[in-house]
This record gives C-alpha cells, sequence and structure tokens, in this order.
C-alpha cells in the first residue's frame, strides 16, 4: 500500500518517524548534510551494544544522540549575535576540539563573522573580558533549553537529563558545570563520541575519524568509549544496508514499531511547530495560530474533517525548514541582499526534506511546502501556478500571510488586526491569494482568540513583561518599551519564572505558548 493510501485509510506515522525528521531538521540548524543524527544514533547503539549497557541504557543514548542537538535552534539568535552566521560556526566548530589555544582561535577568528571590521573589533573585545563567561552562559542556556525541549516534545526524563552535559568534557574543562568523569550521563559520554565521529569518518575516512578519536581520549572524550571505536573501528562506522540510513536508524529505535494516534499525532507535530518558531522569538507563536486559522478557514469552506486536521498539523510544520537559514539573515533589520534573498526562498523547500520521508503526512507535506507559493506564480520556491495549487495550499498560504502581518518582523513594526486584513485583502486583488479562502478568513479572524490563562498569580505587568521576553527582548528593550527602569524590569522577570517555574526564555517561551501568553503587543 502506497503512504497516501495508509493515510487516508488512517495508517500514521510511528513515533520515531517523526522524531526521525526533527532530527534532520536539527541537521539543518548544524550545517551538516540530512541524516547526520541518524547515524550518530547507529554509531552510539553499536558503541552501547559493545560497552554493554543495558536495554534502558541503550535506548536512553539512541534518543540522546538522535536529538542531542536540539537546543541550538533556541539559541540560535544569540549564536548570530556573537559569530553571525550561526549555522557555519556550528559547522565548523566539529573540526577543532572545545578547549586551550586552538579553541580560542576558532571563537576569535569566528566571532562577528561577516561583519564590519568596527562591529568585529568591539565584539571581539566585549568577548575576551570574559570569553569563558560569556560562554558558559550561552551553553548553559542551550543546555537548558535542550532539556526543556525534548519534555516538550515528550522524550523521556533520562534524555532530557543527558541533554544538559551536551558541553560537558571527560576532563572537567567543559561548560557549562565542569563535570567531569562520571558525573556525565554514560548516554552523553557515548553520544559526543558518535557526533563528532560520525563527521570526520563521513567527511575524511575512517582513518581520521580514529586518528580524532585518540587526540581527543582523556579530554573531551571518556577513554573507554573511545576504545571501543578504536579497538575495531570498521563495524561501528559500517554504511547501512542497501545505503538506506533511515531504514536503518528507525531499525535501531527502543520503539520503531510504536504508531502514533491521532491525538499523538497532533500533540507532537504541534511541539515541532513551537520548536520551529524559537528560531525567531519575534515569530513566537508563528506556527500554533497560522494551525489555528487554517482550520477554521478549512472548516468555513467545509472541508471533510480529515482534511481540515491536515492542514492544521500542515500549519504547525510549515516552518520547520525556517532552520536551515541562517538567523543573521532572519534577524536582519534592512533589505535582504541578493544571495540573502536565496536563502529566504529555500526555506520551504527545506520543509518540503524534512517531511519528506515521513510517512502518513503526504498531504501535510504537500500543503506545507507551499505556504508561499501564489496564485499568479510569482510565489517560492517554485514559483508554481494557481492551477497548481490546491484548496489546502491557497488555505494556508491565506493564513500565513495574515498572521505574518500580525507580528513584528526586524524591518517592521506587527501590524495591527485591520492593517493586515487590508494587506491581506490587496494581495488577494493584486493575484496571489485565492479571494475565497482569503474571504472566508476575514470572516473567521474576528471570532478566533487564544484561550489565555489567569489563575497563575501573573499580574497584568508580568504578563506583559512575559510576552516580550518570549519574543526574544532584552530587560533593556523591554524598559524602553514600557518606559520602566532596567531594574524594575530584571525584577518582574526573576518574580515571572519563579511563578511559572521557568529558568530562562525558551522555558519562558513555551509556558506562554501553551497558555496564551504569547500575543505580541503592537
Amino acid at each position: 500500500m502506497d503512504p497516501a493510501a495508509q493515510q487516508r485509510q488512517g495508517v500514521l506515522p510511528r513515533r520515531i518517524e517523526v522524531l526521525a525528521g526533527l532530527s534532520v531538521a536539527i541537521d539543518l540548524g548544524l550545517g551538516q548534510p540530512a541524516e547526520h543524527m541518524l547515524r550518530a544514533a547507529i554509531i552510539a547503539c553499536r558503541l552501547a551494544d559493545r560497552l554493554g549497557l543495558s536495554s534502558a541504557q541503550r535506548a536512553t543514548t539512541y534518543c540522546t544522540a538522535l536529538i542531542m542537538w536540539i537546543g541550538c535552534n533556541a539559541d540560535s539568535q544569540e549564536y548570530a549575535r556573537w559569530f553571525g552566521d550561526d549555522i557555519a560556526v556550528r559547522r565548523d566548530a566539529y573540526s577543532v576540539d572545545w578547549t586551550g589555544m586552538p579553541f580560542m582561535r576558532f571563537l576569535l577568528g569566528n566571532v562577528a563573522r561577516g561583519e564590519p571590521v568596527t562591529r568585529r573589533v568591539l565584539t571581539i573585545g566585549e568577548m575576551l573580558r570574559d570569553a569563558r563567561g560569556q560562554l558558559a552562559a550561552l551553553m548553559h542556556s542551550h543546555c537548558t533549553s535542550a532539556a526543556e525541549l525534548a519534555h516538550h516534545i515528550g522524550l523521556p526524563v533520562e534524555v532530557a537529563r543527558a541533554v544538559e552535559y551536551t558541553f560537558e568534557r571527560f576532563d572537567g574543562a567543559g561548560l557549562p558545570r565542569g563535570c567531569a568523569g562520571g558525573e556525565i550521563p554514560i548516554e552523553m559520554r557515548i553520544a559526543q563520541v558518535a557526533d563528532v565521529a560520525e563527521v570526520h569518518q563521513r567527511m575524511y575516512g575512517v582513518d581520521a575519524a580514529v586518528a580524532t578519536m585518540r587526540a581527543r581520549r582523556g579530554g573531551h572524550f571518556d577513554p573507554a568509549v573511545v576504545d571501543a571505536v578504536i579497538g575495531d573501528p570498521e563495524p561501528v562506522f559500517a554504511a547501512a544496508a542497501d545505503g538506506d540510513v533511515w531504514a536503518a536508524a528507525i531499525a535501531e529505535a527502543p520503539d520503531s514499531e510504536t504508531r502514533l494516534d491521532q491525538d499523538g499525532l497532533d500533540r507532537l507535530v504541534g511541539a515541532i511547530g513551537d520548536f520551529a518558531d524559537l528560531k525567531c522569538p519575534f515569530a513566537l507563536g508563528h506556527s500554533r495560530a497560522v494551525a489555528a486559522l487554517a482550520a477554521d478557514v478549512g472548516t468555513m469552506l467545509g472541508l471533510e474533517a480529515d482534511e481540515v486536521r491536515a492542514l492544521r498539523r500542515a500549519g504547525h510544520l510549515h516552518d520547520i525548514g525556517r532552520l536551515g537559514v541562517s538567523s543573521r539573515i532572519w534577524s536582519k533589520p534592512g533589505e535582504f541582499t541578493g544571495s540573502e534573498w536565496e536563502r529566504v526562498r529555500i526555506h520551504p523547500y527545506l520543509t518540503d526534506r524534512v517531511l519528506s520521508r515521513i510517512s502518513g503526512l503526504e498531504r501535510e507535506r504537500t500543503f506545507a511546502r507551499a505556504h508561499h507559493e501564489h496564485l499568479d506564480g510569482s510565489g517560492y520556491p517554485l514559483g508554481m501556478p494557481g492551477t497548481s495549487l490546491g484548496a489546502g495550499e491557497r488555505i494556508l498560504a491565506v493564513a500565513v500571510a495574515y498572521q505574518s502581518a500580525l507580528e513584528p518582523r526586524p524591518y517592521r513594526e506587527a501590524m495591527d488586526p485591520a492593517a493586515a486584513a487590508e494587506r491581506v485583502r490587496q494581495r488577494s486583488a493584486h493575484g496571489q491569494l485565492d479571494p475565497g479562502c482569503t474571504e472566508s478568513l476575514l470572516s473567521v479572524t474576528g471570532h478566533y482568540t487564544p484561550r489565555v490563562r489567569d489563575d497563575d498569580g501573573l499580574t497584568p505587568r508580568e504578563r506583559e513583561v512575559l510576552a516580550h521576553v518570549a519574543r526574544g527582548l532584552s530587560n533593556r528593550q523591554i524598559a524602553e518599551k514600557l518606559v520602566l527602569s532596567e531594574k524594575t524590569v530584571r525584577n518582574h522577570v526573576e518574580r515571572t519564572y519563579a511563578k511559572i517555574g521557568a529558568s530562562n526564555r525558551v522555558g519562558a517561551s513555551l509556558y506562554a505558548l501553551q497558555h496564551g501568553l504569547a500575543s505580541p503587543f503592537v
């Protein structure tokens, strides 16, 4: 039975297939080719077997290796602030051991990468004042975010705990806590080796990977794990049968045959949409809002219930390709250059590639990849004409256009609902958006109001501050916007975090999303 027929008959994807798709999205943010994390998970499982881990530890090792860099998306804005191109610096970081003078030279060579000389000098000076402290803060945020996100997508607590140690080193010279040896969970010690070894073996061969492992033995890496590789490296790096890495990685999963039910799939794709939105704090809640709008329009237009559900899921998933574009571009306050615009235009294609291997999401993929296509053929990435766009694609495009107008962007303020509606009307009149879908959206927008939690003890001011924190504003920026002192804002933030149980921006952002508190203030 072909995948489309399976979906029509209610055969939903296996849970691990969706998580594997998420790992491919993580690859985008690392600057690695698709299936890097999947190959690392396979290597990690082979090492777990060599080291005699229990089945429970092996399962944790697999999931840890699969999503160990899930926090990289949440701190992309900070990476971009320090290094310019967050994706390029993560890609190149695989070539250096993260300690000593070589690492410091790497950092200084990449600070404010691509920026004017004056900007580079100022940023380098700021980093040199407390390089370790600056990195520790960045990595603490990353690790806390990774744990929050692992929990948010429904992974076991053991996995959430393991990913908190992503930047620690066996010799205790890592960050943010300087944990050493057995303080680092064995699952993470294996995942660290598998992650780096996969890159070096793929790029330079088995001998080069072994040389890298030997060089970092006892420093970055646990000697016992390294020895498990170099004792007989060929089987560790052996290619998947028939070259199908996806199938081989799925087969290694501890729950490889567990299929999601409808509600479980809804929850997981919703969490993935939240994860995608964290790439750009100014778009926090974008995917949830698009999903709700698209479903409302689909219902008004009389689509079948399963089609409406697919539209809602596509709304959650449509922007996962954003991860493959540097935050330096997304955060640019001015016009894009030609090359930057080409990178932006490719993100729906990247969404398509992430979703392409997940059986049971064929309709969602079809809708999501066309969310920036126009009836007149002027859209992207393919310039598809209206004759190639079905109802789902047209509805999602209108929902994206309206919701995007409501949100702030680095180059403009958020529009109010009336201005957003007028903008969509104009685009419809000019032949870009479907007129019927546009009118239906404008009919339902007055009725869509997210449920807002009001029993958590937050004051109106704290709710306002929380919304700004969730959208990536610093304390100083919030103070300027609300005409308060920076100290007052800091006190509001601390009290808000205490009340909602958050420890950083990602935790606060996820709370705001889940409880209807992330709406932009215009």
